[in-house]
């Protein structure tokens, strides 16, 4: 297959996230993080994987409920002056102890404490979706340059390794020319009361979430950039949860290739689906992006051999994603899943609500 864009980048992937032990006696001492937000993801999945890092550690919490902030310091160590509420936040330049944030907050708040943490002069890595625009997006990049400060966003995917296993083996031809992906991401939302089902927090439904892992598995398995989409939205509005919010949306991109992918996000109904079908076989994930428990298979047409990759990176997919910023930020490279790679996303992201709403094919190029 001719190599284009995301070909170098898979390839530059290899290179540049590279095992713990063979980065052991890199420079300097591990990287501070400060971690903004300790919700469930923030305090639940995050902090507890700064044990498995080589690179990097816990610095500093960021807030808006100053007895959990509390607690949560002096479980981990960390002195009172390494908490921060939201509203004191800008003072995170002062603490040399800090030299990542890793903004764990709302959709909306992403652009904010990213370009808040760029002019406190520290390096950020930001939940995915990256924001709710592409303007903020923009804007998030363009203040990161002028803090001369690395963007990362959290696509921790391209650090799991039954993901990586499966972009070698697309890229490798292991299925032959691809044809087709399928990628189909979604989970019940039960509560109506969360922040995901609110626009003004979330910026919309289930593709704003779950979607961003149905869209990155389409660009990164076929290793293409799309040219066009087509999407249709299926919601019940007479259900409360989505009063404000996309349920199920589902939506074909096509690429130079040729190739399409059929791609699907949802919350009322579970699914961790990535399928690649090429005119020699297929490459199957599922589970396929969940935390633990993925599983890969290849086949001429069906799960013929499954495959269990090496370790990752890291001990784990958090772990690999965190020492790799921290990385970077010593070394001053750039992370393989940058700002700009964020920014593509949501060009798309727009483009699919464009097309469910004036139901026609959108172009992108």
């Amino acid at each position: 297959m001719e190599m284009g864009r995301r070909d170098v980048l898979i390839g530059a992937a290899t290179l540049a996230v590279t095992p713990p032990a063979a980065l052991a006696a890199g420079p300097g001492r591990p990287m501070g993080y400060a971690i903004v937000g300790l919700g469930g993801y923030g305090l639940g999945v995050i902090i507890p994987q700064f044990a498995n890092c080589v690179h990097s550690r816990l610095a500093a919490v960021v807030s808006g409920d100053a007895a959990k902030a509390k607690r949560v310091a002096a479980k981990h160590g960390l002195p009172d002056r390494s908490i921060y509420s939201y509203a004191n936040f800008d003072r995170i330049r002062d603490n040399p102890d800090v030299d990542i944030v890793y903004v764990c907050l709302p959709n909306a708040m992403h652009a904010e404490y990213t370009i808040r943490a760029a002019r406190a002069g520290k390096h950020v890595l930001c939940e995915k979706p990256m924001a709710v625009s592409v303007a903020e997006c923009e804007a998030m990049i363009a203040a990161c340059k002028r803090a001369d400060r690395r963007l990362m966003i959290g696509y921790r995917c391209h650090f799991e390794p039954f993901n990586r296993a499966a972009m070698r083996l697309a890229r490798r031809g292991a299925a032959g020319r691809v044809r087709y992906v399928r990628s189909e991401h979604g989970f019940v939302q039960g509560d109506p009361r969360a922040w995901r089902l609110k626009k003004a927090m979330a910026g919309g439904g289930s593709l704003m979430d779950m979607g961003v892992y149905s869209l990155q598995a389409a660009r990164y398995m076929t290793g293409e950039e799309p040219v066009a989409v087509t999407a249709r939205e299926s919601t019940d509005r007479r259900d409360p949860r989505f009063a404000e919010v996309e349920d199920m949306i589902e939506w074909t991109l096509e690429f130079p290739s040729g190739a399409l992918a059929g791609c699907q996000s949802m919350y009322s109904a579970g699914q961790n689906r990535i399928l690649l079908m090429g005119d020699r076989g297929r490459i199957e994930l599922e589970p396929a992006t969940r935390y633990t428990g993925n599983r890969l298979w290849t086949g001429e047409d069906g799960r013929e051999r499954e495959i269990t990759p090496p370790p990752g990176p890291g001990k784990t997919q958090f772990a690999g994603q965190l020492d790799h910023l921290a990385r970077c930020a010593m070394t001053g490279s750039e992370p393989i899943v940058s700002g700009e790679e964020g920014l593509r996303d949501l060009r798309i992201i727009e483009a699919i609500y464009r097309s469910a709403r004036e139901g026609r094919t959108i172009r992108l190029v």
